[in-house]
């Protein structure tokens, strides 16, 4: 034995292999956890956005059926021709407001389109909280796996392997059924 070194406990190289692994785990729930709320992010913006888009169109809509009816009502059957199609361009522009399946730009589709981009926002979201869930558990698992090296309490590491368990658990829930366990 040359000097300066000791003898390493091979108790002590299980342990920094289950702090790798830990870290491993905590690397992945991080990297999963921050592009799921890019995501959810993503998709709020893209929800709003159609929102507005919803409200755009029923403005309009409304403009232009009042003033088809303003015209309907003022004139009634004496209304001049140029008016009378005039009236039916406007009654038709508001039909095509209400829905226009072929672009998907009417108020019915545009408001289709953001509750499902809701769904996707709340589905992104729920897959971050359980990331969020793995990576507090793993750094919690990961000093407990270093206090027991400096202390030597064997309980420290048996309970770091079960945090980390409960880790990798959320990181799969995350992955694969992020909206079966809500916790906050």
């Amino acid at each position: 034995m040359s000097a300066g070194h000791g003898h390493v406990d091979p108790a002590n190289k299980k342990i920094a292999m289950l702090i790798s692994v830990l870290a491993l785990v905590l690397a992945f729930s991080e990297t999963l956890g921050k592009a799921s709320q890019t995501n959810a992010l993503s998709y709020n913006i893209e929800a709003s956005n159609l929102w507005a888009f919803y409200q755009a169109k029923s403005i309009r809509q409304t403009a232009i059926r009042t003033a088809a009816e303003s015209a309907d009502a003022q004139y009634g059957d004496k209304a001049p021709e140029s008016l009378k199609k005039q009236s039916a361009i406007w009654k038709k522009t508001a039909e095509r407001y209400e829905s226009e399946p072929d672009k998907g730009e009417g108020r019915k589709e545009l408001a289709a389109r953001a509750i499902q981009t809701q769904k996707k926002r709340d589905h992104a979201m729920a897959a971050y909280h359980q990331y969020e869930m793995a990576s507090a558990a793993v750094q919690i698992a990961i000093v407990l796996a270093s206090a027991e090296i400096i202390t030597g309490v064997v309980a420290l590491v048996w309970i770091s392997a079960g945090l980390g368990a409960i880790g990798i658990a959320f990181c799969l829930i995350g992955f694969f059924a992020p909206t079966l366990v809500h916790l906050f």
